[in-house]
């Protein structure tokens, strides 16, 4: 399976299971948010010190909006492989899409380590400018669309026509 579009940069195993394991730390030890609804409202807020995403979520549009909030409010975010594994850390018998650290409590040495790891591989990975469209695109794109639509020309009712009215 191909990584989802909203995957900015790869995350190695080892990583994915240190994020793991200091949710689960920061279970028992500190503050969590679990869900994509509480993971924005935290990140929106800012009080969020690491988020989690699962890049098995369908649909991708769940999640999509995560790597951009975070970078916006500059906070560290990365991947892992399963949404089950995620929701077994975050200690709830269903899947979740992503989870965050609000407070890292016996696990804030490892949430520190994890964003210093994170920002290392946002570097190797694709800068931003490659990993969204640049501004003014989409504008552009729209229109294009409506110049294609205005260059055909409308189709008639002629006297050969076979419909009604021709």
């Amino acid at each position: 399976m191909s990584k989802p579009f909203y995957v900015r940069f790869e995350v190695p195993p080892d990583l994915a299971e240190k994020a793991y394991e200091a949710v689960r730390v920061a279970k028992d030890t500190g503050k969590i948010k679990k869900g994509t609804n509480e993971t924005t409202k935290a990140v929106e807020r800012g009080l969020a010190k690491l988020v989690l995403i699962a890049t098995d979520v369908d649909p991708p549009e769940v999640v999509a909006h995560l790597p951009l909030l975070c970078e916006e409010r500059k906070i560290p975010y990365l991947y892992v492989p399963s949404k089950e594994r995620l929701g077994e850390a975050c200690g709830i018998k269903v899947k979740a899409a992503s989870a965050c650290i609000l407070e890292a409590g016996e696990a804030s040495s490892l949430v520190e380590d994890l964003a210093r790891k994170v920002e290392e591989l946002k570097v190797k990975g694709a800068p931003p400018a490659e990993a969204a469209p640049p501004k003014g695109k989409v504008e552009e794109r729209k229109e294009e669309a409506k110049e294609k639509v205005e260059e055909k020309p409308a189709k008639r009712k002629g006297k050969g026509s076979k419909l009604p009215g021709g």
